[in-house]
């Protein structure tokens, strides 16, 4: 570890020896992470990745840490953090985006210069990156509307590359870089249209408005937490099974939302999990379909 932090340093790449993940997490849930890692270039996220694997440290990459439950035992290695990778580079309606700039920073980019097209990304936390990887969406709009081309990094072959169209694999909360955890991605070529601001700002804030009227956010969470089952919704199964304010320690089914799980207070990382399985276990008993979840878990 002490080479590592120090071929760090000598590269200007930031990092924090004992970092405690609760603080990096929507959840508010985490231990101490062995070390975590601040890039705030594509090439700093390359470099801190190559030099995990030179010293056979386990690592893991993370965007702003919205769709991901820690551990509370922390992490023993590094966690990399990609949300200090803000650049945005603007070339008309083409825009090239690192990694980790927030999807609220795009979305009111986007308004600034009167582009239509990222109105559903308005409320939506977390990262680009996490974006590209899970297909994000609501209200109608995905990522695949939008991104052209990805870039990424292959861990394995230590290459990089890129995809177009669809060769991104774009699917309802999947891509091909779900399919393929080796490739980490590092930005996107983003297409947005030609629109009016007034209208624009009038779509965003009535998605604002829905998302406060039908979403926990008064609440710490990881979003919702299981993906849509096919022809149905994950909340409505959950709601139909009684499952609303039913609470595991500090953890707890959304009153207003049921496919929010809400940490009310001191909630553990053992308690979400074991609250999940008992929302699996009654939707399977109860209406045959078994939820899939749609937040990363990143055990000890």
């Amino acid at each position: 570890m002490e080479l590592f932090l120090t071929e760090l340093t000598r590269h200007g790449i930031a990092w924090q020896e004992h970092c405690l993940l609760s603080e990096h997490s929507s959840f508010r849930i985490g231990g101490a992470a062995r070390c975590a890692v601040f890039p705030r270039m594509p090439y700093e996220l390359m470099i801190a990745v190559r030099l995990a694997q030179d010293a056979a440290l386990p690592y893991f990459v993370v965007g702003a840490g919205c769709n991901t439950l820690f551990d509370d035992r922390g992490f023993d290695g590094v966690v990399i953090f990609t949300k200090r990778m803000k650049r945005i580079v603007k070339n008309g309606n083409f825009w090239e985006v690192d990694a980790g700039v927030l999807l609220s920073t795009l979305a009111q980019e986007a308004l600034k210069d009167s582009l239509t097209g990222l109105e559903f990304a308005h409320g939506i936390p977390g990262t680009l990156g996490g974006a590209v990887f899970m297909n994000a969406g609501a209200f109608g709009g995905e990522v695949k509307d939008v991104c052209i081309e990805s870039r990424y990094y292959n861990v394995q072959t230590l290459e990089f590359g890129k995809l177009s169209g669809a060769t991104q694999g774009f699917a309802y909360r999947k891509s091909f870089y779900t399919d393929h955890p080796e490739c980490l991605i590092m930005g996107a070529t983003l297409s947005l249209q030609p629109g009016d601001s007034a209208e624009i700002a009038e779509r965003m804030q009535e998605y604002k408005r829905r998302r406060s009227s039908s979403q926990p956010l008064e609440y710490p969470s990881a979003g919702s937490v299981f993906k849509r089952p096919a022809g149905d919704f994950a909340a409505r199964l959950i709601d139909v099974c009684g499952l609303k304010g039913l609470r595991v320690g500090g953890a707890e089914v959304s009153e207003k939302h049921a496919g929010f799980i809400v940490n009310r207070g001191g909630a553990t990382s053992e308690d979400v999990k074991r609250l999940i399985e008992i929302i699996r276990e009654r939707v399977l008993k109860e209406t045959g379909v078994l939820l899939e979840c749609e937040i990363r878990f990143l055990e000890y």
